[in-house]
Order: C-alpha cells, then sequence, then structure tokens
C-alpha cells in the first residue's frame, strides 16, 4: 500500500506523463473519481475529490492500462510495479 500524499500524488502525476497523458483537475458532474476522456491522452480528475479518492482513481485507471513500460527509468518502473500490484483483485 503507498501513502495517501500529496508527494505520492505528484509521483503518479508525472507516471502519466511519462506515458503522454495530461492530468487535468476538473469540476463536473463525475460519478467516479477520474476518467480518461475518449480518444485523447487527458485524464480528468474530480477537483472536488479528497486526496485518497484521487490517488486512488489514478491507481485504478493506471491499473487498467496497457502501457510499455520500457519508457520508464528503473525507479519509475519500481513505482509503477507497486501500482500495478494495487490493483490485482487479491
Amino acid at each position: 500500500m503507498i501513502a495517501f500524499t500529496q508527494h505520492n500524488l505528484g509521483k503518479l502525476e508525472e507516471l502519466f506523463a511519462e506515458f503522454g497523458y495530461k492530468v487535468r483537475y476538473e469540476k463536473g458532474s463525475f460519478r467516479t473519481g477520474a476518467c480518461v476522456l475518449q480518444h485523447t491522452k487527458v485524464i480528468m480528475v474530480n477537483k472536488f475529490s479528497n486526496l485518497e479518492v484521487r490517488i486512488q482513481s489514478l491507481i485504478q485507471l493506471l491499473g487498467d492500462m496497457e502501457i510499455d513500460i520500457s519508457l520508464l527509468d528503473d525507479k519509475k518502473k519500481e513505482f509503477y510495479k507497486t501500482i500495478k500490484k494495487l490493483g490485482e483483485p487479491l
């Protein structure tokens, strides 16, 4: 498990940026904490969500994506693997 801190949220945002995604915080009628806009590389996160919901939503999205981790440095690969394990069913 990772801690729900601003630092870890920043690390998640950096990870998405490495894969070419832009994370934006906007208001709207979200039913979930975050979503990927169709046919784009933009992730919308509900700006009214608390830190825990933001992190959990991004972890869930990352877990559902098929990503080429060869683009990452070793430190980010380890963080990605940790995140992937969190998204796996028990």
